[in-house]
C-alpha cells in the first residue's frame, strides 16, 4: 500500500490578507482593503495579551447592508468574531478540513509565535491541497 502525500496548511494558504483594526469602520476597512481576492479581514489584536478576530463580507453585508445601517457608523468590533479558531502553518490539511467542518467555519487564520502569517480556506485546501496531490 502506498503511504498517502502529507500537505501541510502553510503549503495552501494565502500569504497576502488584509488585517484591520477594530476601532476602524466598516467603510475605513473596506477603503484599506488591498487584495480583490479578499472574503474576510483579519482584525488585529490591540496588545499582547489579546486575541485575534475576524470580520467575512458576509457579516458586513449581514448586519450592515441588510439592515441599512451606515458603514462610516459601524465599528469592527460591533460585528467581528474574537476569538477566533486559528490553526498551525505545519497542521495536516485533512485535520485542518475537518476542524473546519466540526466547527463550521470556512476560513482561519494561520498563526505562528502568535502571529498571523497567512489565511486558509476550505477553497485552498481543495483546489490547492488537491492539485499537489494529483502531481504527486
Amino acid at each position: 500500500m502506498s503511504e498517502r502525500k502529507l500537505i501541510r496548511v502553510r503549503e495552501v494558504m494565502k500569504t497576502r490578507f488584509d488585517m484591520v483594526n477594530g476601532m476602524a469602520t466598516v467603510e475605513e476597512a473596506l477603503e484599506q482593503m488591498k487584495h480583490v481576492e479578499t472574503k474576510s479581514l483579519i482584525v488585529d489584536k490591540r496588545t499582547d495579551d489579546d486575541e485575534y478576530g475576524m470580520v467575512m463580507l458576509s457579516d458586513i453585508s449581514r448586519e450592515v447592508l441588510a439592515l441599512d445601517r451606515s458603514p462610516e457608523r459601524v465599528n469592527i468590533y460591533e460585528i467581528m468574531s474574537k476569538p477566533v479558531l486559528t490553526v498551525a502553518p505545519e497542521m495536516d490539511i485533512r485535520y485542518c478540513a475537518r476542524l473546519f467542518e466540526r466547527f463550521g467555519i470556512s476560513r482561519a487564520p494561520v498563526v505562528k509565535d502568535r502571529n498571523v502569517i497567512g489565511i486558509v480556506s476550505h477553497t485552498d485546501m481543495v483546489l490547492r491541497g488537491m492539485e499537489k496531490l494529483r502531481k504527486g
